[in-house]
């Protein structure tokens, strides 16, 4: 397992073009050593993985994408034990309990809905880099899934 020396590095797959810059503005911010790559979709994230020698050791997984959607993606990672390193956070608009139940059942390490203020974003992507750091080898829980601000 990582212990994060060298930079933390984070993909985002998300479909929305102002989302992907706001997020890396955000990362860019943060006082962190993170690498920030991007993919648009489901299909460019599962050609990421499979191209990619070093896997990111977070995923930031929106749900609502054209093509290969949130869970669809989730799913398929999870399969893969070459990905079994990799934690995942779905990052949506979605305050669904289905969706919310449907990811936890699957796989993801925490669900975060993006919020619409810029600094309540920022908070929640830091305290999400945090949570992931120190709940790794944490057993999934319910009642710490779902991160608020």
């Amino acid at each position: 397992m990582s212990n994060y020396k060298t930079p933390l590095r984070v993909l985002l797959t998300d479909d929305d073009e102002d989302d992907r810059l706001i997020f890396k503005e955000i990362m860019d911010e943060m006082d962190k050593e993170v690498s920030v790559n991007m993919v648009n979709d489901g299909n460019q994230l599962m050609d990421f993985l499979a191209n990619e020698n070093t896997p990111p050791h977070i995923i930031f997984l929106d749900l609502n994408m054209p093509n290969m959607n949130g869970i669809e993606c989730l799913k398929e990672i999870r399969s893969h034990e070459k990905y079994s390193d990799i934690s995942i956070a779905i990052y949506s608009t979605s305050t669904s309990e289905k969706d919310i139940d449907d990811t936890f059942r699957h796989g993801a390490n925490i669900y975060i809905t993006k919020p619409a203020a810029y600094h309540d974003l920022k908070e929640v992507l830091e305290k999400s880099l945090s949570a992931v750091r120190l709940n790794r080898n944490s057993d999934l829980d319910m009642a710490n899934f779902v991160l608020k601000i």
